[in-house]
């Protein structure tokens, strides 16, 4: 389109002068030749007007805002205070004013319908100075919340921080603590008892063995049941009074204050008791497994093997307690971690350790001769009123004791019904008494080793002798006899005996006595052996030249007696009694060689023959002591004696009366001994021949010891 174009030409005024700029030119014109730079400027000028414009109307907005607030404040200060002025007390009236409000002038208003008279309007009072002003009651103060919201703020935030600092503390700083006491309190700990050893007679029959029991325990601080009551159930099944029971279930603490998590009521329970026990469902209670000692024989060598007992089923007497370490084994135990049940917490900690079971005892005891002897001993002493025997059976060479009897004696297998304390005691190791005249032979020994006498010597002996002050008499009489040494030893004098021991002289003598084991224990294997004693050559008295030739003014046990006569018989070479013959390890074998018994030589070959010879006289020499103990079969040689028993110091009534010596005579084989006392009083050959006779005979036959098919031999007593 042109500019000729009519259209364009009718274009209105207004539209043309909009299209050009003050300048005269159009706006596009005007866009297409400035400069970029001043369209920029222009625009952000534009913005600047409309920011400036914008905080004028906000700063106005305040103006407004404070000055309507500024407003409400006067007016509440003026209400105020128009209360305050009307509560004040009228002073002429004494009642509060009110101020009456002013009038306004009344307006014409148009009539209305009558209406029924109403109530008549409540005067006010005036206004003015003049009028009375009411009083205006005190309002609380209002709070200020500003305040109050940042107490609670402040408050809230220390609490945070307390917390904060208490979480902090547990889990960094004390939560090892915590975790150690609280694995403490889940962590139970219980024994695992070990299988004990087994004593064993020579061939391997059991004597004492463990058998699987169980063992009642109590966690005092987890017992639901009254303590008296929990008590009162198990005192029954426990053969334990509940007055015993009670104190171990109610006490949970130590003295320290460490809590008591396990603790022994009883040990070696049968198991039907365990399970009885187990049904009871307290949760203190615990029935583990255990053992009990088990003793076939009951009374057989009670004596000698002993019994356990305590908490933790350890030896008390006899083998039981002198081999215990070995006999026990290291027990073991389990630890793991239980719940609130008492149940173990599955994948929790839980370590087991082992027990190591004890190792066996090999005896040189024999069962079945140990019974005999045993038997024949306990008629013996009944026979005689004695009130206590012992009797014993040893190897010559080796010093194993074949049996060992002692009476009274107990059940091994129920250690704990006793009436006396005195059943226990072994009195062929335990007990020691004057030997009497059994110790004679030590001196017959010395003179011979010593030429104070040839084996078919003689000498005058007078019927009694005077040391000290006092007289020694001879039992048998014969006068002013002239007696051999065979008839000195058959009739036992004692005037003989001390005229040879005098020629020894007391340091001579003190020394044989030494090398035959007196003085000191032998060690044959029981606890609580007694050493015996002697008295030194210094500290003899004028009577101990007299008495303790003959067995008086010393001490010692049978068992050492027997060694002495166990050293004759062996040739003269003192081998160290043993009731031990080795010790067995877990696998079966030999835990070590045997051990060779000490063996030392007291007197020569020679004088041991001729004792062995001479020592047959006192059993079948007419004027012997020991006649009622000779066999037809065996020859048998010995000596008998009396001997006495010191109690608090002195002499007890009646005697002690021993028989001791070995067979067969001409080779000998074994030593038997036996001893009684007697509070009535007896020799040793009518209380103790009898019966010295009768194990001989057992033992010969059961050891398959051929008779000898020789005559008795025969001696000539007097010189």
């Amino acid at each position: 389109m042109t500019e000729s174009d009519p259209r364009r030409r009718g274009r209105s005024s207004i539209s043309r002068a909009r299209s050009y700029t003050p300048r005269g030119r159009t706006v596009r014109e005007a866009a297409s030749s400035e400069p970029a730079e001043d369209n920029r400027a222009r625009e952000h000028g534009a913005r600047d007007r409309e920011a400036a414009r914008r905080a004028r109307q906000r700063a106005a907005q305040r103006e407004s805002d404070d000055l309507a607030a500024r407003r409400r404040r006067e007016a509440a200060a003026r209400s105020r205070q128009r209360r305050r002025i009307e509560a004040e007390p009228d002073p002429e009236r004494g009642e509060p004013q009110r101020r009456q409000r002013r009038e306004a002038p009344p307006r014409k208003a148009a009539p209305r319908p009558r209406r029924a008279p109403a109530a008549p309007p409540r005067r006010r009072r005036a206004s003015g100075p003049g009028a009375p002003i009411r009083p205006v009651r005190d309002l609380p103060r209002i709070g200020n919340t500003g305040r109050r919201l940042r107490f609670v703020s402040a408050l809230v935030l220390i609490m945070l921080v307390a917390a904060a600092g208490r979480l902090v503390q547990l889990q960094a700083t004390d939560a090892a603590a915590y975790a150690s006491d609280a694995f403490d309190q889940r962590l139970v700990t219980e024994p695992l008892p070990a299988e004990r050893g087994g004593i064993l007679d020579r061939n391997g029959h059991r004597l004492a063995y463990s058998v699987e029991a169980n063992f009642i325990a109590v966690d005092p601080t987890r017992v639901e049941a009254d303590a008296a009551d929990l008590a009162a159930e198990l005192g029954p099944l426990l053969g334990v009074p509940a007055s015993e029971l009670e104190p171990a279930i109610a006490t949970e603490a130590t003295p320290e204050g460490d809590p008591i998590q396990f603790a022994y009521l009883q040990r070696g329970v049968d198991l039907a008791v365990g399970d009885r026990i187990e049904r009871i469902g307290d949760p203190g209670l615990i029935v583990g497994d255990d053992e009990r000692r088990v003793v076939p024989g009951h009374d057989l060598a009670a004596n000698v093997i002993g019994f356990t007992g305590g908490d933790d089923g350890e030896g008390l007497s006899g083998i039981e307690s002198s081999y215990d370490e070995w006999l026990r084994g290291v027990d073991g135990e389990v630890s793991y971690e239980r719940g609130r049940s008492g149940q173990p917490i599955p994948g929790a900690f839980f370590r087991e350790q082992e027990a190591v079971p004890g190792k066996d005892v090999r005896l040189t005891i024999d069962a079945d001769l140990q019974f005999q002897v045993q038997k024949i001993l306990e008629d013996t002493v009944a026979d005689h009123d004695a009130e206590f025997g012992s009797a014993m059976v040893m190897e010559v060479g080796t010093g194993e004791m074949l049996a060992m009897a002692s009476t009274p004696t107990y059940d091994a297998a129920n250690p704990f019904e006793v009436d006396d304390v005195e059943a226990y005691r072994d009195y062929g190791s335990q007990a020691t008494v004057d030997p009497g005249s059994i110790h004679k032979a030590i001196v017959f020994a010395a003179a011979l080793e010593e030429g104070c006498i040839e084996a078919d010597g003689t000498m005058s002996v007078a019927q009694s002798i005077n040391k000290g002050g006092e007289d020694y008499t001879d039992t048998y009489p014969h006068g002013g006899a002239q007696l051999s040494l065979a008839g000195i030893i058959a009739q036992s004098s004692n005037v003989a005996t001390i005229r040879l021991a005098d020629c020894l002289g007391p340091e001579k003598l003190y020394s044989y006595q030494q090398a035959f084991g007196l003085g000191e224990p032998t060690g044959v294997g029981i606890d609580g052996e007694a050493p015996g004693m002697l008295l030194e050559p210094e500290r003899w008295s004028g009577t101990s030249h007299g008495s303790i030739p003959i067995g008086h003014e010393i001490t010692a046990t049978v068992v050492q007696m027997a060694a002495v006569y166990g050293a004759i018989a062996n040739d003269g070479t003192y081998a160290r009694p043993t009731l031990v013959r080795e010790l067995i390890d877990a696998q079966g074998r030999p835990a070590e060689e045997e051990t060779e018994s000490e063996a030392r030589r007291v007197v020569s070959e020679q004088t041991a023959a001729d004792l062995q010879h001479l020592l047959q006289a006192p059993i079948y020499a007419g004027t012997g002591t020991g006649r009622n103990a000779a066999l037809e079969s065996y020859h048998l040689a010995g000596k008998t004696g009396t001997g006495q028993l010191v109690r608090d110091g002195v002499y007890a009534d009646g005697s002690v009366a021993s028989f001791v010596g070995f067979a067969p005579a001409e080779d000998p084989q074994y030593v038997v001994a036996v001893s009684a006392y007697v509070p009535d009083g007896g020799g040793g050959g009518g209380t103790t021949g009898e019966a010295f006779k009768e194990i001989n005979e057992f033992a010969l036959s059961y050891f398959g010891v051929r008779p000898t098919g020789e005559p008795n031999p025969e001696f000539d007593e007097w010189g």
